[in-house]
């Protein structure tokens, strides 16, 4: 992990760029064997089921076997409605997804506020079942599965994209035509690279989130989880931030801090040493009397920029790859599932139209406000490597901010948790913190300085004109029944960006 670790900042450090996997050609295919690739199956079985089920033809394709991990995904309930309306699963299948569930959720700071909520990410997910569930019905609907098969490139025609992908094991090429390519390949696709150098964005992150974790038994039984707990001023130039949930096999306990991708961060054997160091004051227990069952490493880059729009026709990234998950989240799982009818009615449109171009898929992963707001509290929240700032500094900041919401209620308070920013919201917390503490204000704007800050401003406002246009769509949403299809498709794209842009789509 660490070897790379240190191999990607110093990649991203690097001005040489990777070679390419995408180009374009003018020549026509003969056919096309697809009409959906998806490159990489985790979280790309969700979309390749759903479309299945609608009747398209779908490859996905797999650089390992398709199979979940034996960690829970956390979420919350309303959320997995998306498996019921895209009859990916029944309400039985859901319930035997479901592997554990508690309540309430804890919320503390070093020295400041601890509350306490309900319902919030407290659903503990199977990934085993549902992948397995997932991929079983994929199949039993005529979809295609190749596993152990590596995306290689890809060449983009006017009517369709040539992939070429190669076995993990013997390196033999299988060349495959769609109409289009979904990239679901992460974080680290080759692809999402490409497509940031194609327009013009930086290829690195302006935040990373280093977490480490595991899951073991032994650990004093609790009814309750810790959504984002604190019990430490910042050290090594990291404020430290601890996850908490029931699980199947024991407790799962995370920790986790945000950075930048500077070569002088901490590795994660240092992490994790820091991890075992605090996890018996955290959790009350001995190390000698924890039986660890899996141990948990990861970051997550993240970019300002997001999400990311395709720089080719036939060609669009969804889920970690698109960067449409919060910056302040690590789990590609909940973005993924919150955007999944939007995309998969989205796709569903592009592809009965032929809206493949680039701006027509662009519509499909537009600017969010909700989401680009969000990048000033994952500044607040870190340390830059020569910055100097309080110890406590971050944890009264956030104690500030949680106890205004706090007395602002749970329409505030819980959208918040679930990485949901909406404009009435966020303007009362603000008004709410600078009436608590005035100083305050001050203390953020030396911290993130003055750029940032001007550049969220522009954020922030789009966000009210967002919610504006949100309420704008809901009475137009009856008509675009009598538009022509091509003015159809953009109207519906138009309205699900002013509903995602401005929060407009969570419900408790």
């Amino acid at each position: 992990m660490d070897r790379f670790w240190l191999s990607y900042r110093e990649t991203v450090h690097s001005s040489k760029q990777n070679p390419s996997v995408i180009s374009e050609s003018d020549t026509l295919l003969v056919e096309n064997d697809f009409d959906v690739a998806i490159a990489g199956g985790t979280l790309g079985i969700f979309i390749g089921c759903a479309l299945q089920l609608r009747g398209w033809r779908v490859l996905v394709i797999e650089q390992g076997i398709l199979k979940g991990r034996e960690q829970e995904w956390n979420i919350s309930r309303p959320e997995l409605e998306a498996f019921l309306a895209l009859d990916l699963l029944t309400s039985h299948e859901l319930e035997q997804a479901i592997a554990t569930e508690y309540n309430p959720g804890r919320v503390g700071f070093h020295q400041g506020i601890e509350l306490w909520v309900r319902d919030v990410l407290n659903i503990g997910v199977d990934p085993v079942f549902l992948l397995a569930t997932l991929k079983a019905k994929f199949l039993a609907h005529g979809g295609i599965l190749l596993e152990n098969m590596g995306f290689q490139q890809a060449i983009a025609h006017p009517n369709g994209i040539e992939i070429e992908v190669a076995h993990k094991s013997n390196g033999e090429k299988l060349k495959i035509t769609a109409r289009l390519l979904l990239d679901a390949m992460g974080h680290f696709s080759a692809i999402a690279r490409q497509a940031r150098i194609e327009n013009r964005q930086r290829t690195k992150p302006e935040g990373v989130c280093m977490v480490v974790g595991s899951c073991a038994q032994g650990i004093p039984a609790k009814a309750y989880g810790d959504l984002i707990y604190t019990f430490a001023p910042i050290q090594n130039q990291c404020q430290y931030f601890w996850e908490a949930f029931p699980a199947k096999e024991g407790r799962t306990t995370y920790l986790f801090t945000y950075v930048d991708a500077d070569l002088a961060r901490p590795s994660f054997s240092q992490l994790f040493a820091d991890y075992l160091h605090w996890l018996p004051q955290y959790q009350d227990v001995e190390l000698e009397a924890l039986k660890f069952k899996r141990t948990l490493f990861g970051f997550f880059p993240s970019y300002q920029q997001t999400p990311l729009q395709t720089a080719w026709h036939r060609i669009l990234q969804v889920g970690d790859s698109s960067g449409s998950q919060s910056p302040l989240s690590f789990g590609g799982f909940g973005a993924m599932v919150r955007h999944l009818t939007r995309l998969t009615n989205g796709i569903d449109a592009a592809l009965s139209g032929n809206f493949l171009s680039r701006n027509d898929l662009r519509s499909l992963q537009p600017y969010q406000p909700s989401l680009s707001v969000t990048w000033l509290f994952q500044k607040t929240m870190s340390v830059g490597i020569n910055q100097k700032i309080e110890g406590n500094a971050i944890n009264y900041l956030l104690s500030t901010v949680f106890a205004s919401m706090q007395k602002l209620g749970d329409p505030v308070l819980k959208p918040f948790l679930q990485d949901v920013v909406q404009f009435p919201a966020l303007s009362q917390t603000m008004l709410s913190m600078a009436i608590a503490d005035p100083v305050l204000v001050t203390k953020i704007v030396t911290q993130v300085g003055i750029p940032p800050l001007l550049d969220w401003m522009q954020h922030y406002m789009n966000l009210g004109r967002y919610s504006l246009l949100d309420r704008l769509g809901k009475s137009l949403e009856p008509t675009f029944e009598n538009l022509l299809p091509e003015q159809r498709y953009y109207w519906q794209r138009w309205y699900d960006q002013w509903k995602y842009g401005s929060g407009g789509d969570y419900h408790s």
